[in-house]
């Protein structure tokens, strides 16, 4: 997630500076787009969302080596979302100057030492620092991706471009970290974060041979966060954002020590690659569907999440409904970024680029949140409290965006 003009979050406000125009056509915009380049910024947005992520398969082996409980493990994506909400705006301003190369090549060397670190450190201080810093590092990226990947198409591929460079995040979700846990089973949890430096060393030798530079944001361009607020639906879709990935965070990044207590520890991966597969679908739906069906999409992927947390609230004992309850939770939120990307966009009309910037902050401190609170959830109640939390708070959610009739969450998005 992002902040600033740049943002990584929903589609830009306006043509890039670097736009060109051009004839609409199959095969003529297919040429015209810088796949190669794009696919390095898709490859940058895998390596910042699986980073992200992939501690949520591996708990058991990281609390088991770290010496600390599978709660104090978990806090190792807490501290991630942290590192990126503490540090996302402030450093975002600091660097608004700089040419888009190199921040993201220093970005990118930032996973690459974090990962590094986490993958040979044995202290679980050192870890946690290092998982600090590759959210630092995260909060430098997605503030630039999306605005990147803009910048490098005509006007009216603009679009295109960025669902591009955003594809790595489904892609993340779906193989990466599926393929980090089975790796970390099959090997040792370490191979997985080790591998995810050397994929990252691969990545700046592309940026630098494939994609090309930019200058930075002049002074003028930088939003202002308390004038968004005032703008009519963009506090309602505040609200959702935070609680929504706040409930999806509590059972995503204890998922393993989750399906341990059910006797499922060693299907972790399947399941995984089951959500994932699903948050593929769902996104390919929402990406067809959202331009006339945004709030009924938002209210149908609220309803999934909750019925899949129902499933395992009241059937987690049953292997095979297990499954099915992550089809439903990945058919449900795979689609949920973009969503409330757009939701946030078309709601903060001129002042878009401060609503994302504070969803952003806001998306990251809900992970945080999220960490903590099923932490305290697993020690204090144990981990079939879950999908309990989930269905507590996705009640609030489904109220406020069926409340957000008119600004927020309406039937129709503005055109033009």
């Amino acid at each position: 997630m992002s902040t600033a003009s740049d943002t990584a979050l929903g589609p830009p406000a306006g043509p890039g500076p670097d736009a060109g125009g051009g004839a609409r056509g199959g095969g003529q915009d297919r040429q015209r787009l810088p796949l190669f380049a794009l696919l390095a910024l898709a490859t940058a947005v895998f390596v910042t969302s699986l980073t992200e992520t992939l501690p949520a398969g591996l708990l058991p082996a990281m609390s088991h080596d770290l010496r600390v409980s599978e709660s104090a493990a978990g806090q190792t994506v807490t501290i991630y979302a942290i590192g990126t909400a503490l540090t996302a705006i402030p450093l975002t301003a600091a660097t608004a100057g700089w040419r888009r190369k190199r921040l993201l090549l220093a970005a990118m060397a930032g996973f690459a030492l974090a990962n590094t670190v986490t993958a040979v450190s044995s202290h679980y201080g050192l870890t946690m620092a290092a998982r600090f810093v590759a959210g630092v590092a995260a909060g430098l990226a997605w503030a630039l991706l999306a605005g990147y990947a803009r910048r490098m198409a005509p006007a009216h591929l603009q679009g295109k471009a960025i669902a591009i460079a955003m594809a790595g995040i489904p892609l993340a979700l779906s193989l990466g970290v599926p393929a980090g846990t089975f790796l970390g089973k099959v090997t040792d949890w370490r191979v997985a974060f080790l591998a995810m430096t050397a994929l990252t060393v691969v990545l700046l030798v592309w940026i630098v041979a494939a994609v090309p530079d930019h200058p930075g944001q002049g002074r003028g361009e930088r939003p202002r966060m308390l004038r968004a607020l005032r703008v009519p639906g963009v506090a309602p879709v505040l609200f959702v954002t935070l609680v929504f990935v706040l409930a999806h965070t509590i059972l995503y990044a204890y998922i393993a020590p989750y399906l341990d207590d059910l006797g499922l520890g060693d299907s972790t991966d399947m399941v995984l690659l089951v959500f994932g597969v699903a948050s593929l679908a769902s996104i390919w739906v929402v990406g067809a569907q959202i331009h006339h069906r945004l709030r009924v999409l938002t209210i149908a992927s609220t309803l999934l999440v909750a019925v899949g947390a129902a499933l395992l609230a009241v059937l987690s004992d049953h292997a095979a409904l297990v499954y099915v309850a992550a089809v439903l939770w990945g058919l449900g939120w795979g689609g949920v970024p973009t969503l409330l990307q757009t939701a946030a966009a078309d709601a903060g009309g001129k002042a878009a680029d401060a609503a994302q910037a504070m969803l952003v902050t806001l998306w990251n401190g809900a992970m945080a949140g999220g960490g903590v609170l099923g932490g305290l959830l697993l020690d204090g109640f144990g981990s079939d409290s879950f999908p309990w939390a989930v269905l507590l708070l996705l009640v609030p959610v489904l109220a406020v965006v069926l409340a957000a009739r008119r600004h927020g969450f309406p039937g129709s998005r503005p055109t033009g």
